[in-house]
């Protein structure tokens, strides 16, 4: 899939990605590529409690 347009965090790089969760476009800095997710998303992603994976509030 071609992402096109503006990073939707900083407005200011390409996008090159889009999160798993929410569907925003983020740039190379704003999105966490081992979890698929945005910088938003990543930040309130918590590790799961019977082991490390990372549970999602989906939107």
């Amino acid at each position: 899939m071609s992402i096109s347009g503006l990073c939707q965090i900083c407005e200011s790089r390409p996008a090159q990605e889009q999160c798993s969760n929410c569907g925003t476009l983020a740039c190379e800095v704003h999105y966490e590529e081992s979890a698929g997710l945005c910088a938003d998303c990543a930040s309130q992603a918590q590790p799961g409690p019977d082991n490390d994976d990372v549970e999602i509030n989906r939107f």
